[in-house]
This record gives structure tokens, sequence and C-alpha cells, in this order.
């Protein structure tokens, strides 16, 4: 493992490009979890935040929301975009710098999320308890958590043939300072007995002038089963709610694409 829970906090690049990485990809999910925030007896704690892409529009949305990120160039990136709010809307945003799987904001809260699979940058068994008991030590009684990680397909799992070979995720995109950008990712190990594969996320940048960089993101992403994860929050102290296999709330089958938790405390 080459970082601590992604490697977000490590390189500057990877806030500056997440954005025009994941807008357009992955937007489906916002109005999912907004919808719960507006639905929570109180503030809602966002852990991964990131660059605010959920948490600002929840702000936006009328909800109170604290964002929780290891990052400092995530958060930062969120602080600029939030400065381009209305007040009332950066009054309702408030940022914490921390670690998901140890932390203390000296609050509860109505609602918790983990948007957009951090918890799968939880690789040991360690930091996943340590992350659900943190969780569980902020959630209200009446609370709700909610968490979604991917459905594990074996097929893009093992990919032995294709082990290396970078794939283009993001086609080359015109940045507003004049810079170019293009991304590719790849598999470059595979730990079966661990359950998870090393995953490295390539930037091409190329410079007006002419200059180009190759940056490059390495992380580990864990992957879970169903009943791994129905078991790990149970010993965690939850109950699952409800359970989707996408965000348009359908049920869980072999083709969704995500494994989406709504879990309560177990009081």
């Amino acid at each position: 493992m080459t970082n601590e829970h992604g490697g977000y906090e490590l390189h500057a690049f990877i806030a500056e490009f997440y954005d025009t990485s994941y807008d357009r990809r992955i937007e489906k999910d916002v109005a999912f979890y907004v919808d719960y925030a507006k639905q929570a007896n109180g503030r809602t704690l966002e852990m991964g935040c990131g660059t605010g892409r959920v948490l600002i529009p929840t702000a936006a949305a009328g909800c109170e929301i604290t964002g929780l990120d290891l990052s400092a160039f995530m958060l930062g990136k969120c602080r600029e975009k939030l400065a381009k709010q209305p007040q009332e809307v950066q009054k309702r945003a408030k940022l914490i710098h921390g670690d998901m799987t140890a932390f203390k904001t000296g609050e509860k809260y109505a609602l918790v999320t983990l948007p957009f699979r951090p918890f799968q940058h939880l690789v040991t068994v360690a930091q996943q308890k340590a992350c659900l008991q943190c969780v569980r030590q902020h959630l209200k009684p009446r609370g709700l958590f909610i968490l979604d990680v991917f459905n594990p397909n074996p097929a893009r799992l093992v990919p032995d043939p294709k082990l290396g070979e970078e794939i283009e995720d993001l086609p080359e995109t015109l940045l507003p300072d004049g810079r170019k950008v293009r991304r590719a990712s790849r598999i470059v190990g595979l730990h079966r007995d661990l359950q998870y594969n090393d995953v490295e996320l390539i930037y091409y940048v190329t410079h007006p002038d002419g200059k180009s960089e190759r940056l490059v993101e390495a992380f580990p992403m864990r992957y879970y089963y169903r009943y791994e994860m129905e078991h790990l929050l149970e010993l965690g102290g939850f109950k699952i709610v409800e359970f989707f296999g996408d965000f348009d709330k359908s049920a869980f089958s072999d083709e969704s694409p995500e494994m989406i938790f709504v879990t309560a405390r177990k009081d």
C-alpha cells in the first residue's frame, strides 16, 4: 500500500483535476444524497467530502452539512467553490480536516454519508471497524448512515491479460487556464488474498507552451461483496434499513453497478 486512504492528501494535482474528471460522469448520486439530507431531522456529516461535489448542492438545497476530508488540497478546492456561493449557502456548510477512521467533531448528526466509495480505500478490517465506530459515535439515535460501494464484477477485478494496460477514461479536455488534460486508468497489482487491487490514475497534461506532464495517482482499491458488507455493518452496530443497486433506488441484482446501504444505529 502506498498511501493513507486513497492518496488524495499527497498530491495537489488530484484536487486540481478532480471536478474535470468526475463532475459529468457521476452526477447521478448527487440528487440521491441531497434528498436524504433534506429528509434528515438535523445536520448531515459527509465523510470524504472532497471538493464539495455533493456537499455544495446539499447546502444549496437548504441543508446544514459538515464535510470531513483527509486531504487539505481537496478541502482547499471545496473552500474556493463555497466562496462563490451565496452567503446563506456558505453559512450552512462547515469543513473539517480529519481522518474518517479517527475523528471527533464534538457533534452528533441526523445523517452521516460516505458518497462515491471512500470506504473502499480502507484496506484492513481494523480500518473498516474504526471508521464504523466513528460513524456510530457521531450518529444521533434515530439517524441514518448511508454508504455506497461498487458491486464487484470478477471479470474486471481479475484482468490478468490486461494487467498494467492503460484505459482512457477522460478524453482530452480543455481547462479554463488553457491547459489540456486527459486521464487513463490501469490496474498494476492484484492482491486476491487481501481483496484489493493497486490502481493508478494517470493524468496527461499539455500546457499552452507545449510542455507536457505525466502525473500518477496511485492507491489501493478494496472490493467488498454483499454479505461481507452486511456482516461488517452488523458487527459495527448498524441495521440495514434499505438496500439499493443504483441511485435510482432500484432493487439490487446481478447487473447492479452499485451496492448502496441505508442503515440505522442498533440501539
